[in-house]
């Protein structure tokens, strides 16, 4: 029989701990079956750990805290968990809080006391000694132990000490400017490092303007300063990995500004860091929306032009993301996005990202018209013939089905292609399931089209 562990005995918690698991494994799956892995897995797959290791120990805590919770004065539970309070915490309207409670309450986007119900002037929260000294008190009276909070992290993995050290870091970005070069530098490092540290940036909604700071003064920050400009920046992109950060990142003002001035005229790290910040950024729906509408596909376009080696990847991957929605299509469309990625097809240039790309764009109407204008059909033909990547291969025939329902001068050239090579009935027999349909649906038509001559 198998061995119980912690999590059996709660089924809430063995559901979690199975979700977790389940991300864990997709996770590693998608970083050990691809070489070309993006970096923010790692990261995606430490924090599924860390919340995993998480969940186990506060198990084993909970018959513990069942009856220090039973035994203790109302006073010492937590309004919202009714347990007792390991870190009591002020909250702006002068109500005391266990501050993992309180800081799930805020995360929720909760602005407002949950006793009191008044709109909250901020969201920083103040340790409350008195109560924290009053309940170890307690506790050493009764023989039971609380944890030292110099040594127990927080739910988000954090110390008062790391928090204390957070909040410094952000005061020195209104200082001089040699202690915001230190401070960006170091909160670049600790938000890269530490999943921790990027949460605490959404416990107060200032978190983000203060680091926002030197460069939103004025031009500076980027034209005379890159290194600074690149340290802020590359932290943006760090802080935009926790979930929980997405929304709350690209909602304060001035960040998507900024990453698009970034774009422009940052060194070529600081654009592809940019760039990547965008399409993490992105994974939200509501965000492509915003990031849309600032006009941010421009700048990414022009980037994608420039072709810089480095950047390319983030660059397409943003780019996919954004134009997942219809109304990104028709912005990506009106800034030359076509012409700029069928160029670089053409040119054997970085043909996977680029293929998927415009396969999303290929359902928008002026898509179609162009791509019928410039020659794109003999070429993606000729991929469908010459490729041996089944993803490009299934990219090319959707493009090529959506033009020819659409767009019947270009038969004849599919036509002559599948008289001479045979490439479309090749890739209906072997290709993948959505290939084979597609290419089908294709062929199909095409001999409608012979019978109706041969009719007539």
């Amino acid at each position: 029989m198998a061995k119980t562990g912690v999590f059996e005995s709660d089924p809430m918690v063995m559901t979690k701990a199975m979700e977790l698991k389940k991300e864990l494994q997709k996770l590693v799956r998608n970083i050990v079956d691809d070489e070309d892995y993006r970096t923010e897995l790692i990261d995606q797959a430490r924090e599924t750990l860390f919340a995993l290791k998480e969940l186990k120990v506060k198990r084993r805590s909970s018959s513990l805290k069942l009856r220090e919770t039973v035994l203790c004065p109302e006073e010492f539970k937590c309004p919202l968990s009714k347990e007792l309070m390991r870190d009591p915490v002020v909250l702006a309207t002068g109500q005391t809080y266990d501050r993992p409670f309180i800081q799930k309450w805020l995360k929720a986007g909760n602005r407002t006391c949950p006793l009191t119900q008044q709109v909250l002037s901020h969201t920083i929260l103040t340790p409350n000694l008195l109560i924290r000294e009053m309940i170890s008190q307690w506790c050493k009276s009764r023989g039971l132990k609380l944890p030292d909070l110099a040594q127990h992290a927080n739910e988000e993995g954090t110390t008062e000490a790391d928090r204390d050290h957070f909040l410094s870091l952000l005061e020195k970005m209104s200082l001089t400017l040699p202690e915001q070069k230190d401070a960006a530098r170091e909160l670049r490092l600790l938000t890269k490092r530490m999943p921790s540290f990027r949460a605490l940036f959404s416990e107060s909604l200032e978190a983000i303007p203060q680091l926002l700071r030197p460069l939103s003064e004025g031009k500076s920050g980027s034209s005379m300063y890159p290194d600074l400009q690149e340290d802020i920046i590359t932290t943006l992109l760090n802080l935009s990995i926790h979930d929980n950060n997405k929304k709350l990142v690209a909602e304060t003002p001035m960040v998507i500004p900024l990453l698009m001035e970034a774009l422009r005229s940052g060194s070529i790290e600081t654009r592809t860091n940019a760039a990547a910040a965008l399409f993490t950024l992105s994974a939200l729906d509501s965000n492509k929306t915003l990031i849309g509408k600032s006009g941010a596909l421009k700048p990414l376009i022009d980037l994608l032009e420039e072709g810089h080696p480095s950047a390319m990847k983030d660059v397409a991957s943003a780019i996919f993301n954004l134009c997942i929605i219809h109304e990104n299509k028709a912005r990506a469309v009106r800034d030359g996005a076509l012409k700029v990625i069928l160029t670089k097809i053409m040119n054997g240039i970085h043909v996977d990202e680029l293929l998927a790309i415009l396969a999303v764009l290929a359902s928008h109407q002026k898509v179609v018209e162009e791509l019928g204008d410039s020659g794109a059909v003999p070429c993606l033909l000729r991929i469908i013939r010459e490729s041996t990547c089944d993803r490009n291969k299934e990219n090319c025939i959707a493009i090529l089905h959506t033009i020819c329902l659409n767009d019947r001068t270009k038969w004849k050239v599919m036509r002559d292609e599948e008289s001479t090579y045979g490439t479309i009935s090749k890739l209906a027999r072997h290709g993948t399931s959505r290939a084979k349909r597609k290419a089908n649906g294709i062929l199909e038509r095409l001999n409608r089209a012979v019978n109706l001559t041969h009719t007539a």
